[in-house]
């Protein structure tokens, strides 16, 4: 009797495919090649409702933190234009911006991260298809171009890192038509600044899932700045008049009344959905979660389905943030690899929001930090202070606040830190690393200042809510 046994190698065409060329698909791609691995990354853009269309990069690097960061830049310099006549330069009036020669600064900066992103593909190895990739099973993935030309691709491990698309209150007659889409305030702040008028309608509260303390302060500068806000109030439609013009009626929520008034572009800023609707994940089976449609992930990133993972915005839980999504990417990039075993630790993720004044945090929020410890549990220290920049401009700094949160008994380790101010990412980035060292208040006052900055009176602190004394910094 002969006796046969027969072995098959099934081989993938790739290590790792990723669908999705945004910040954190490139960083796990270019990490995972880095480290040996066959790579292939799929990135399309879908073109928005009035047909926009970028290249590769993603949302942070095209229509989001990288041109937002530079317009809020154009504004702050029409401010140091105002402060600048107070320290002795002799400008002469009006002065004036010219969209067309922001755009275009902003809109060649961009392209040129478009093509650096293609050449460190090129470096590293990394096969970059500019196609629309969706599953087909747990190691298939089918790319489409936009001509319709299918490509099946196989792969040991899958990712999806396709993040999220404006929404549009598509109940709203007219919204889609006549809005386009962007981020509230810090759009609304800029906006402003460059000498535009400008509305924020705020159907309830202003920065939603931050301090709103915090949140309160960085409304009533830009209030005090020009922004105008119509508060607790709701879009009813929007109506394109003959003459262009389109006219926005809303329901004022507090009288019940509605109003009209006219604008010449509506920006809608109601959240982001995620791209996961195209994917083919109901076909494998990756599970999401219906209230938001997100794809629910594990610790690892791993989905419901097994070699077939999930991070960035496109999953449940994660902030929004293309730093989180960067070294998440990579961490991930590295287990597969199997080079580490390291965890993304999503806590305690510093971000800022660029507003005319600024906000950085680290953290819990004051809200949350009672919700977890309860009121009697923790101290907050606070100070009103004055950027020395803002003495002989004579601005108003009645908003320029810092707040640290602590746990009240023993070593009093701090759970959040809040500020207001000028540069409040450069701040809050400074001292978000002292809390994976588990910062406490005592740390903060052993540490020496940098004098005069704004920076330094972090380190001042000495005032609690709780004494119900007066916060506001005297002196130098």
């Amino acid at each position: 009797l002969t006796k046969f046994i027969m072995f098959s190698f099934w081989k993938y065409e790739y290590d790792l495919v990723v669908i999705g060329g945004g910040s954190g698909g490139l960083a796990c791609s270019k990490e995972a090649a880095q480290l040996g691995q066959k790579v292939a990354v799929l990135d399309y853009v879908e073109p928005s409702v009035k047909g926009t269309k970028w290249g590769l990069g993603g949302t942070c690097v095209n229509v989001g933190c990288i041109p937002k960061k530079l317009m809020h830049q154009a504004a702050l310099l029409g401010t140091a234009v105002k402060d600048a006549k107070k320290y002795g330069w002799q400008i002469s009036e009006p002065v004036s911006h010219d969209w067309a020669t922001m755009a275009e600064g902003v809109q060649n900066h961009v392209r040129s991260l478009n093509w650096g992103h293609r050449v460190q593909l090129q470096d590293k190895k990394v096969k970059y298809l500019n196609m629309k990739g969706s599953l087909v099973d747990e190691h298939t993935v089918k790319g489409l171009t936009k001509a319709g030309k299918e490509m099946i691709l196989t792969a040991k491990n899958i990712v999806i890192a396709t993040g999220g698309r404006p929404k549009y209150p598509t109940h709203v007659p007219g919204a889609m038509e006549h809005g386009i889409t962007n981020v509230a305030l810090e759009c609304a702040g800029f906006l402003t600044g460059i000498g535009l008028d400008t509305t924020v309608m705020v159907r309830s509260i202003a920065l939603r899932g931050f301090d709103q303390q915090m949140a309160g302060l960085v409304t009533d500068y830009m209030e005090a700045y020009g922004t105008k806000f119509a508060w607790k109030c709701v879009p009813r439609s929007v109506d394109k008049l003959s003459s262009g013009a389109l006219q926005v009626t809303w329901m004022d929520t507090q009288t019940g009344k509605e109003q009209k008034d006219t604008y010449d572009s509506v920006l809608w800023a109601v959240g982001r959905a995620p791209e996961t609707k195209a994917l083919g994940l109901d076909k494998v089976g990756v599970q999401l979660n219906n209230e938001t449609g997100k794809i629910v992930v594990g610790a690892d990133e791993s989905t419901s389905v097994p070699n077939i993972y999930a991070f960035g915005d496109i999953s449940e839980g994660r902030p929004e943030l293309t730093p989180t999504a960067i070294k998440a990417g990579k961490l991930l990039a590295r287990r597969l690899a199997g080079q580490s075993a390291e965890l993304m630790n999503y806590d305690n993720v510093p971000t800022t929001v660029f507003t005319p004044l600024e906000y950085g945090c680290v953290g819990l929020s004051e809200e949350e930090a009672e919700r977890r410890h309860g009121t009697d549990a923790i101290e907050v220290y606070h100070a009103f202070y004055k950027p020395l920049e803002f003495t002989v401009a004579e601005r108003d700094a009645s908003q320029c606040y810092i707040k640290v949160v602590c746990e009240r008994r023993g070593d009093q380790k701090i759970l959040g830190l809040h500020f207001t101010g000028p540069n409040a990412g450069e701040v809050t980035q400074g001292f978000a690393m002292s809390f994976q060292c588990g910062a406490t208040y005592s740390h903060l006052l052993q540490t020496v200042g940098i004098h005069p900055t704004c920076a330094e009176e972090l380190i001042k602190l000495n005032i609690t809510k709780r004494s119900g004394l007066d916060a506001t910094v005297t002196g130098c």
